[in-house]
Order: structure tokens, then C-alpha cells, then sequence
């Protein structure tokens, strides 16, 4: 299986980095070795000095796809979750600046937090969930997905022009405003709606 991730799909998020509004949707991958173990603690790595967390709505891909119509997308997931894209911001704005790929920033062990998931049919409209990221129990993210640039069903169509779409895939969907650095012993909890998907301790 594999991750793929969307960056820039938030315009108050692409505000507050600075960033240019893209035209088409920014994708980078993360290998399977990113994925956060369940019940393990987020370690910050040694080479970096400032991890933001970015929480975001995951879809589960449930069969094979290429060059998949919009109007078709929604056929092949049917589970929702919830995520954390963890950043190394300083490493990536070196690489940015040299013109480099980002994955030494995005791609590192641990780099993805996978929640718990959710029938899509708990959700009356994909296209309106809202969710949120707790830090220390303070309210650091919050969003919802009528605020993406493109929707979970474009997204999908858009990924499977390059990238044929397996079973047990996972697509991060990209993270609103309110990014930010992860200290030692910090608590971070993801909710969608008031549900609790996910809860990491920071080492």
C-alpha cells in the first residue's frame, strides 16, 4: 500500500505558509515505513528541530482504479479517518529553497499518524465533515472538508491519472490553518466531529 498526499488544498493554510495558490492539486508520496505503529509514541527525530503536526481527513481506497471519472470516485472508498502529515518545517523550507524533493521532511519513520475509521454512510455529505486536532487539550486545527480547494472525489479522479489506485491505499486529503510545532511530552487527539479517532504522545 501506499500514502499519497495532498499539500496546498486549504487557502487559509497555504496563507499562513506563505505558499502559491496552486493550479492544479500538489501530491507527494509517503512510504508505508511512515506510518506511525498503533499505540506508539510520535518520537521527534534528532534532525530536526521543528516537527509541525497537520491534521487531515484520510480515505481508504477499497479497489483498483486508473484514470477514474470524478463521477465514479465515490464507488471506491467507503471508510473515512483521520490523520496527521508530521513535518520536519525546518528541513522541508531548506529543500524548498534549493529546489529539492521534500520527502527527508515529510517521509520519515513515523511521519503518518493513521486513526481509527469511520463508514462512509456514518456521513450524510463527504463534502462536509468537520474535524479538529486537540494539543495539550487546546483546540490547535480545526476544519472541514467543504473548505478543500478539491474535493475527497476530484482528488481521487486527479491521483489515478498518475498513480494506479490498489487496495488498502490511504489518501491525505490536506490539512487546514492552525499548523504548528510539536514539543517532548506533548498529548495531540484528532476528532472528527466529537468523535476521538486518534490520541499520540510526543517523545
Amino acid at each position: 500500500m501506499k500514502l499519497l498526499c495532498i499539500g496546498r488544498n486549504y487557502a487559509k493554510h497555504i496563507e499562513e505558509l506563505a505558499n502559491e495558490k496552486p493550479v492544479h492539486p500538489v501530491v507527494f508520496l509517503k512510504p508505508d515505513s511512515a506510518i506511525l505503529l498503533k499505540k506508539h509514541p510520535f518520537v521527534i527525530p534528532e534532525f530536526s528541530k521543528d516537527v509541525h503536526h497537520e491534521v487531515e481527513i484520510l480515505v481508504k481506497i477499497k479497489k483498483i482504479g486508473k484514470y477514474i471519472d470524478k463521477k465514479f470516485a465515490h464507488t471506491y472508498y467507503d471508510e473515512i479517518g483521520l490523520g496527521i502529515d508530521f513535518t520536519a518545517r525546518d528541513l522541508q523550507s531548506d529543500l524548498k529553497a534549493k529546489g529539492l524533493p521534500w520527502e527527508k521532511a515529510k517521509a520519515f519513520d513515523g511521519a503518518a499518524v493513521i486513526g481509527e475509521w469511520l463508514p462512509k454512510s456514518n456521513f450524510e455529505n463527504v463534502d462536509n465533515i468537520s474535524f479538529s486536532l486537540q494539543k495539550n487539550n487546546t483546540l490547535v486545527q480545526e476544519g472541514n472538508t467543504a473548505q478543500m480547494l478539491w474535493k475527497i472525489d476530484e482528488l481521487i479522479s486527479y491521483v489515478s491519472q498518475y498513480f494506479t489506485l490498489k487496495i488498502g491505499d490511504v489518501i491525505f486529503t490536506g490539512t487546514p490553518a492552525g499548523v504548528g510545532p510539536v514539543a517532548v511530552n506533548d498529548k495531540l487527539k484528532g476528532f472528527i466531529g466529537d468523535v476521538e479517532m486518534f490520541s499520540i504522545n510526543v517523545k
